[in-house]
């Protein structure tokens, strides 16, 4: 099944653009994005596992840390940088989203919302770290060590000057968008921002 999250990032991208992939897994985004976009697209993964994987499927993707910054990529080198699923998962994502901006003329990131309300009321009735489909790890196990909410990617984006140009909520990666948001910070799953520098 084509992931709906995938699908509305390639929506925000336009056509034939360079695109910067920020910890692109195993390539299927960027993939689609070249397949469907006609986009120039390169991808950056700190596990060279992916790499390998993505190399082997022909798309252009290099071995690097994103916590270490993204130095070898120029100001305004590409129309668009993305980090999907991820920043949830870095030491530094203030540093990375300011990376993005700086490399990208947008940049579009995607992460789970905290603020969901399962996570909410497991932590208020359970008094544990939620485990869900969207951060099923154990708190001891977790890649993720930056968990955010809407509300503070909101704030972060008001705190380093940055625009936000669309704000696209979803209930699962496999699931249509609302047609109009309620209570996002409370009713969304995931979050998808496109940003650019004001």
């Amino acid at each position: 099944m084509r992931r709906i999250d995938y699908k509305l990032i390639a929506d925000l991208v336009p056509h034939g653009s360079t695109v910067l992939d920020l910890a692109c897994g195993d390539g299927e985004l960027l993939n689609q994005l070249i397949r469907d976009k006609g986009v120039r697209g390169s991808g950056v993964d700190v596990s060279q596992e992916a790499v390998e994987a993505c190399v082997t499927k022909g798309l252009s993707v290099f071995h690097g840390d994103l916590d270490a910054g993204l130095a070898d990529f120029a100001d305004g080198s590409h129309d668009v940088v993305i980090l999907s699923m991820s920043l949830q998962q870095l030491r530094r994502p203030r540093m990375i989203v300011r990376e993005m901006v700086r490399v990208g003329r947008q940049a579009i990131v995607s992460f789970p919302n905290f603020a969901h309300w399962t996570p909410r009321l497991q932590l208020f009735l359970g008094g544990r770290m939620p485990v869900s489909r969207d951060l099923p790890h154990q708190w001891w196990d977790t890649p993720n060590i930056h968990l955010c909410t809407i509300k503070d990617f909101r704030a972060l984006c008001l705190e380093e000057g940055l625009r936000i140009e669309h704000e696209l909520y979803l209930s699962g990666i496999h699931t249509q968008p609302p047609q109009r948001a309620v209570l996002p910070n409370l009713m969304a799953r995931l979050a998808i921002f496109a940003v650019t520098r004001c």
